[in-house]
């Protein structure tokens, strides 16, 4: 059977999904693979007489079961075309998947709905390989922030407008996390960075080599209250035994007691590339490959709460066990030149990108010792 990747494109109002995809197509078609683009329903059952605002419960509960349905139903029919594709690799890109449906309403409603259909929120989520989020414009980008391309869209151009759209773009990250390859692609002033970062990161999904990267990381600390809608997780990382040249990780990350076990394989391909390879795995795997942990590393423990603040997203690991006290902000997806928007809840103690004393495998060798 062909290579298949099924990943989906989301995010908030006006995030620049649209330009996405055709970028994907152009690129990713040019590499030899056959693209397939599946709809957003939702957009589909608007223009078809749908009324996702109705004050009707019984008419806004069928409808919602019949997007999940048909939503579920495409991607099921697309995946069987690509499974006849044998001579080239494929790729699914679905504008919008089913986890952000459950954004539009009340959790009680969702559990009725999946259960209704047969199926559950994690399963949901794992039907894709990766998760791509663009924060809406409407974050950090106002000035580009505008409802003039869609005309399916109802918040106002105000400032409740923006209000609404920050909100719904959070509603939409929150509904994907525990994806274990959720990204998220920031806002920038110019924006083919963002672009290029969708490509990168679906050439990563796609096992593509990639140019070896730094994200901007910096020991702060923590002097304000972070944002009520910030995501907390806490991650245990084990380190494996493995060649050299190679770093192959366990990694366990729980949101409220359901964890998400994931095996992480980066391999360097030269002195500037390298390729990461990642795969969900499950519990019992999970343990018994505990087995071949590196002695000569512990496990790094710690808290990490993620947030979007202007447009940038940014993640704080409180680190614990033997690495107590050491609290760690890095960035994600800020271009080079580019300046950091830090949050006024933040202390920068110190810049540490690039300095290999506190990349994740060195920290834990050296709190072994």
């Amino acid at each position: 059977m062909n290579e298949i990747k099924k990943i989906v494109l989301t995010g908030g109002p006006c995030a620049g999904k649209t330009t996405a995809l055709v970028r994907i197509i152009e690129h990713f078609s040019n590499l030899g693979y056959k693209v397939f683009t599946i709809p957003e329903v939702p957009t589909l059952f608007t223009q078809a007489g749908m009324n996702y605002l109705t004050k009707n419960r019984g008419f806004f509960y069928e409808g919602e079961k019949a997007t999940l349905e048909i939503q579920m139903a495409l991607e099921d029919k697309f995946m069987r075309m690509a499974e006849e594709c044998t001579e080239q690799p494929c790729l699914i890109v679905c504008d919008r998947g089913t986890m952000d449906i459950s954004a539009y309403m009340a959790k009680d409603t969702w559990a009725d709905i999946t259960r209704a259909v047969g199926t559950s929120t994690p399963q949901l989520r794992q039907r894709y390989d990766a998760v791509l989020h663009l924060v809406s414009a409407a974050d950090g980008a106002e000035q580009f922030y505008t409802t003039a391309n869609n005309a399916q869209r109802n918040e106002p151009m105000t400032e409740e407008g923006l209000r609404i759209a920050r909100s719904l773009d959070k509603k939409v990250i929150h509904a994907w996390t525990g994806h274990p390859h959720l990204r998220v692609i920031n806002n920038h002033d110019d924006f083919e960075a963002k672009m290029r970062r969708v490509i990168k990161e679906i050439s990563s999904v796609l096992c593509l080599p990639q140019p070896i990267e730094e994200e901007r990381k910096y020991i702060i600390e923590i002097t304000g209250q972070l944002p009520d809608d910030c995501i907390e997780s806490d991650i245990a990382q084990t380190y494996l035994q493995a060649d050299e040249d190679t770093e192959i990780r366990l990694r366990k990350r729980g949101w409220d007691d359901k964890y998400v076990y994931v095996h992480t394989t980066k391999k360097k391909t030269s002195a500037n590339e390298e390729l990461v390879t990642e795969r969900q795995i499950n519990n019992s795997l999970y343990e018994m490959m505990l087995g071949l942990a590196d002695p000569a590393c512990q496990t790094i423990e710690k808290r990490r709460q993620s947030f979007i603040w202007q447009g940038q997203y940014f993640e704080i690991d409180t680190y614990r066990q033997q690495l107590e006290g050491l609290v760690i902000l890095e960035t994600k997806g800020i271009t080079e030149g580019e300046p950091v928007k830090f949050p006024p809840f933040v202390k920068v103690v110190r810049e540490i990108t690039g300095d290999k004393d506190y990349y994740n495998y060195n920290l834990a060798r050296k709190g072994k010792q």
